[in-house]
């Protein structure tokens, strides 16, 4: 886990060419701003993976939807397989001194409670998915589901980490209509059993 001081910025994943590159899971809403060549993360792997106490990004870009991260000293798919899993953090002092109102990361998110103008509870915020177009807030509803939020200001207005929440000014029936689209929830029906009721 990281240091109560750190915050997560994304997780490695495979390689992607030849040249070093690789793939990461974002858990930024702001990756533009954190992917700067020349910008050095603590790093967090394995014991014994070989991975650098630091990486200094060495290029950034975004393909078809993916982040493809290079780094300074890891020149070929081999290294790049070795940094596999390995989890990309900024000191939180970075992070003031930047001075980043505009920008979340999803340690500081999950947990917050999630309510609306009139301190209603909507759920509490389980986590943060970064699109290329839109982030989305992931909540957990009171009732023990999940649903997806845009994170823009028309839907979220505010956000109060001291506070420990987060207000929603969601439309009328988008909670519901998240939850109903959620994939995972799908995926995890039986169709043969869905048909075997239906012939019932």
């Amino acid at each position: 886990m990281p240091d109560p001081q750190q915050y997560l910025v994304a997780r490695i994943g495979k390689p992607h060419s030849l040249r070093g590159e690789v793939t990461v899971q974002v858990h930024t809403d702001d990756p533009q701003a954190r992917f700067v060549p020349g910008a050095t993360f603590i790093t967090e792997a394995a014991p014994g993976s070989g991975v650098p106490r630091e990486l200094t990004l060495h290029s950034a870009r975004l393909h078809n939807g993916t982040w493809l991260l290079a780094f300074e000293g890891i020149p070929d798919r081999t290294g790049a397989e070795g940094l596999r899993g390995t989890r990309l953090l900024v000191d939180a002092e970075v992070v003031e001194d930047e001075d980043d109102e505009e920008g979340w990361y999803e340690d500081e998110l999950v947990g917050l409670r999630a309510v609306d103008p009139d301190g209603a509870e909507l759920g509490t915020v389980s986590g943060l998915e970064v699109g290329p177009a839109q982030d989305l807030l992931v909540l957990t509803l009171p009732g023990g589901g999940t649903a997806y939020v845009p994170f823009v200001e028309e839907i979220v207005p505010e956000v109060d980490v001291e506070g420990g929440r987060v207000v929603l000014t969601p439309p009328p029936g988008l909670l519901e209509l998240n939850l109903e689209q959620n994939p995972d929830e799908n995926a995890d029906q039986d169709p043969d059993r869905n048909s075997e009721q239906g012939g019932e």
